[in-house]
């Protein structure tokens, strides 16, 4: 299965599930930025039920920026946050510590464009669930992908797809219940490499 995907802030659970069962993957970098949208948050669970991270992006009076272009803001310490976020969200769960490390070290380098830290996020739980996938990158915008399934409405946060997944434990479950197709961090730290298993 070839798929047509943009590469989206910790990608949520379905979408993690297309890109790992995928033979080939074809990053979308050459559309339009759109705002609202996956590219630059994910979503994870918190004391206090789901908790949103965004990365915070430098936008210009050009509304036709391509994906590849956006740069990431830095006027703001996000990076500290969304680490700490992780942290507080995480601490207790199972494997977090296994790759807490792997985490410090990916929110203490700044990338300069926003597609850059995104595949770096994708490769850090490719090989953490040690994974290998074979990909490449859209050098021009096409309207209809040929020999690939279009996956790239899989970015339009309004039109998450709110698929059941099977369950697992989340740490903050029996306060707030299971909350579905969270960002993969969530499976990862709960489940560690069980993680595979659970979604295929």
């Amino acid at each position: 299965m070839n798929i047509l995907v943009h590469p989206n802030y910790f990608p949520n659970i379905h979408q993690f599930t297309k890109i790992i069962k995928a033979s080939n993957i074809l990053f979308e970098v050459s559309d339009n930025y759109q705002k609202q949208t996956f590219r630059n948050r994910t979503y994870i669970y918190g004391a206090n039920g789901k908790l949103g991270l965004f990365i915070p992006v430098i936008h210009t009076h050009n509304n036709r920026e391509l994906f590849r272009d956006i740069k990431i803001s830095y006027d703001s310490d996000w990076m500290a946050l969304h680490l700490k976020s992780l942290q507080s969200a995480y601490r207790s769960s199972p494997y977090f510590e296994y790759f807490e490390d792997d985490f410090i070290a990916l929110y203490s380098k700044k990338e300069k464009f926003l597609v850059d830290f995104n595949i770096k996020c994708l490769q850090l739980i490719l090989e953490c669930l040690d994974i290998n996938i074979n990909h490449s990158f859209t050098k021009k915008y096409t309207k209809n992908s040929l020999d690939t399934i279009d996956l790239r409405d899989f970015s339009i946060a309004r039109k998450e797809n709110n698929i059941e997944l099977k369950k697992y434990i989340q740490v903050f479950g029996s306060k707030h219940g299971f909350i579905s197709n969270l960002s993969i961090l969530d499976l990862l730290f709960n489940e560690g490499n069980n993680s595979l298993n659970l979604i295929n």
